[in-house]
């Protein structure tokens, strides 16, 4: 007997995709809600190493609370990278459970799926930020900036996690399982060691500090860095920009790219 397939009709217009995104991203997190230990990661193993780096090995530096303020830009960017490990497992979860087949049977936009993990990333996000600039202020951080750098440094964070988390949608589209999800997004945990974050480039050996000086993370801590600091930022501030904006459009591509082809397979 021929089963015959009736055609879903998807909502359709304005309203009904911003509705639809609302409605994803309200599931995206009441799960973060329930899943409370990956929440409480994502915000103690930032401040374990904000406290590493201060108390540990800031202990072996003769001006403390000058490290204090060069390292704390490292540790937020740190912060979102963890942030993002969470969303690809979250993203593989629901593609490898059957629940991203189940809400292809329902009339949504089928980009409001990977909209809602990412809206739910950059919130996550946006909290755990603020905890760890918090507990970094408690720890000595002082910042020299007035209410506009404030804002700018978290412009530049906010892009930085928004490029980062469709970075990790299209990972955990792309992943056969949670477990590859993570670990195709471990890169991003491993990426700021590479940089600025904890050491100037001019202390690595010549083929760490090319690497160090020339990838995408570095001008992202360079520009919030100074932000903070009141220190200039230079060529920096627009090679940020144009960094995360080109990951940004890149991820949002191939997400959408994998997305569909994960449907059709």
């Amino acid at each position: 007997m021929t089963v015959a397939t009736v055609p879903v009709a998807r909502h359709s217009g304005p309203r009904a995709t911003l509705s639809d995104q609302l409605v994803m991203t309200g599931r995206c997190v009441r799960l973060t809600r329930r899943n409370v230990d990956t929440l409480v990661m994502a915000i103690l193993l930032p401040l374990l190493q904000m406290a590493l780096f201060v108390y540990v090995f800031g202990g072996a530096i003769s001006n403390r609370a000058a490290y204090v303020d060069y390292v704390v830009p490292g540790i937020v960017l740190l912060c979102a990278g963890y942030g993002a490990t969470s969303t690809a497992m979250s993203v593989a979860a629901d593609t490898t459970s059957g629940m991203v087949d189940r809400l292809r049977s329902m009339p949504i936009r089928s980009s409001a799926v990977l909209t809602g993990h990412v809206v739910a990333s950059v919130a996550r996000n946006a909290v755990s930020t603020a905890v760890v600039v918090a507990a970094a202020v408690l720890m000595g951080f002082r910042s020299d900036a007035g209410p506009l750098e404030w804002l700018a440094a978290a412009a530049v964070v906010l892009l930085y996690v928004l490029a980062l988390s469709w970075l990790a949608a299209f990972l955990g589209v792309l992943a056969r399982s949670v477990e590859s999800a993570s670990a195709l997004s471990f890169v991003m945990l491993f990426l700021p060691y590479l940089s600025s974050a904890f050491v100037p480039p001019e202390t690595l050996p010549t083929p760490l500090r090319a690497v160090a000086e020339h990838q995408p993370i570095t001008p992202v801590i360079e520009t919030v860095r100074g932000l903070l600091t009141g220190t200039p930022v230079g060529a920096s501030g627009w090679t940020a920009v144009l960094w995360c904006t080109g990951v940004l459009v890149a991820a949002v591509t191939a997400a959408g790219w994998a997305y569909r082809r994960r449907g059709r397979s």
